[in-house]
């Protein structure tokens, strides 16, 4: 019996992932799955009849097979062809960033309620993993009042499969959700694609703005079967309540998701992927949480839903996403997945090299800069230039910035290097390809091993480089903002650094900085100030 239903695949070799199911289970999908003509179940036999249908166990499948027989079976989203896509991890290390972009990039577009699903498979080359994820969009903490005490913490839950080629069946326990193929790989240009059919599944869609509109869009909103929607701009993937995509964006997701998009590649710009070609075609996710307000962590950006929190408000509104906080937030936490390590996120710049991403996003929609607003100019004059201070010693994040954001503003007027930090980003991505042919080195300009946690190393490192790329000698604006403070400090940024800087250390680097014959400055860059 199995031969003959495989023999009827049309040249589709299937095989059962049975996931931990009994064999009497197993026999029972082959029982329900004979009265389908193609071995995806996409098309029933000749002259199959209602009576048989009705002896299909699998509720789900039998109404499934009874669409059929009435003609009246829709396969969109259920049965979709799936592409690799380049793996996180490795994105990252070819940017020198982390992993944070998008690890739910093959939406289906398919809801899965909590029970158990047949999912049919073909196109898994041998060995290669791809597995069904279903992630918990809805989690709460146990007591809705203290969302943030969750024993759980905040990062998503989810329930995965390793999927085979073939008829795979899986139970999903506890809770249903939206489906996602995990296909990830180091060469996608070279995997084969997947082709998925989930008939048991129901359709609740997803916004593409390269296929779709805003008349989609609210088709969607209106006809979804789960309370979050998925939909993917360029750039941006989201998962957001639909309550709140009805209240605060219907008739409007063009956009939304459009305003993403630019937020995300203006940041993709200021870090130089736009001039070098190095655009990724992965995607960053912002997604509903229901424990705080807003965060980043390995799995994208994050804001607290409408019922216990009031961040919906602002990120799904399209009008409101591009201004004040929502744009600062955004831009604020996309920037920690693009901050560059070592070199541009050594120990103290945790909550600070991402917010130059934030400045410049913000300022380039024509919102004013927080560090204006808040007069971070003159108080950083006076709390680190004044005092003589490492700037690394103040403990305001914004003060710390500050000198980071006078390069931009000198290079963007008066240097006349708008490419600045793109030409400076792209130096460093080239610097961390190229690890130290000999560890232990003294060395401070060789020394960029990802695990090395001095921050003075890296701190000297962008001195050289920036001089280097800018072709302006930047020595007496950096000495002034401390670094090149001699001594040690010790100090808490996710984790314990100690920063150790030697006359030694400073001489090889001002000498270096000497020997490039650079020009001075034009004007002090401690006196710019953006409006």
């Amino acid at each position: 019996m199995i031969n003959k239903f495989m023999a009827l695949g049309a040249g589709l070799l299937l095989s059962v992932n049975l996931m931990a199911q009994s064999a009497q289970d197993f026999k029972q999908t082959y029982a329900d799955l004979s009265v389908f003509e193609d071995a995806f179940a996409l098309k029933l036999k000749k002259g199959i009849k209602k009576k048989q249908i009705d002896k299909i166990g699998d509720t789900t499948l039998r109404r499934v097979a009874l669409a059929m027989l009435d003609g009246k079976y829709n396969k969109e989203y259920r049965y979709a062809t799936y592409s690799a896509l380049l793996n996180p991890s490795t994105l990252g290390h070819q940017l020198s960033i982390g992993d944070g972009y998008s690890k739910y990039e093959n939406i289906t577009g398919v809801y899965l309620p909590e029970g158990r699903h047949i999912v049919i498979v073909d196109g898994i080359a041998n060995g290669k993993e791809v597995n069904l994820v279903v992630p918990n969009w809805l989690r709460k903490a146990p007591d809705p009042t203290k969302p943030t005490e969750d024993p759980k913490g905040w990062g998503l839950e989810k329930q995965e499969f390793r999927l085979h080629n073939g008829v795979n069946i899986i139970q999903l326990n506890d809770f249903g959700s939206l489906a996602y193929i995990d296909y990830f790989s180091d060469q996608p240009e070279k995997e084969n694609p997947v082709t998925v059919h989930f008939p048991t599944g129901q359709v609740n869609g997803y916004f593409d703005i390269k296929k779709q509109g805003n008349k989609e869009w609210d088709s969607l909103i209106d006809h979804a079967v789960f309370p979050i929607m998925d939909a993917k701009g360029e750039h941006i993937q989201t998962a957001y309540p639909i309550e709140a995509m009805k209240k605060y964006a219907y008739g409007r997701g063009v956009e939304l998701i459009s305003n993403y998009d630019s937020l995300v590649f203006r940041q993709h710009r200021l870090m130089g992927l736009e001039k070098y070609k190095k655009v990724p075609k992965n995607r960053i996710l912002a997604r509903v949480n229901y424990n705080y307000y807003m965060f980043r962590d390995g799995d994208g950006v994050a804001y607290m839903g409408d019922k216990v929190g009031y961040a919906m408000g602002m990120v799904v509104d399209p009008a409101s996403v591009i201004k004040g906080d929502p744009c600062w937030g955004f831009s604020h936490e996309v920037g920690h997945v693009h901050q560059t390590r070592p070199m541009f996120n050594w120990g103290g710049l945790g909550e600070v090299s991402n917010n130059l991403f934030s400045l410049y996003v913000t300022r380039s929609l024509g919102n004013k800069t927080r560090v204006s607003e808040q007069d971070n100019f003159e108080k950083a004059k006076s709390s680190i230039i004044e005092k003589r201070i490492s700037y690394l010693s103040d403990p305001d994040v914004f003060n710390r910035l500050i000198p980071f954001w006078q390069l931009q503003l000198y290079f963007e007027g008066i240097g006349k290097r708008p490419d600045f930090y793109a030409d400076l980003f792209e130096a460093f991505r080239q610097q961390n390809s190229v690890r130290p042919s000999r560890r232990g080195r003294s060395d401070w300009s060789s020394d960029r091993m990802m695990g090395e946690r001095n921050p003075a190393v890296h701190q000297l490192n962008f001195v050289k480089t920036a001089c280097e790329v800018a072709k302006i000698d930047l020595t007496d604006f950096f000495d002034k903002y401390g670094f090149f403070y001699i001594g040690i400090l010790e100090y808490d940024d996710y984790g314990k650094y100690t920063y150790t800087m030697t006359q030694e250390m400073v001489d090889e680097c001002k000498k270096a900085i000497k020997n490039m014959n650079l020009s001075q400055p034009k004007v002090d860059l401690t006196t710019l100030r953006d409006n």
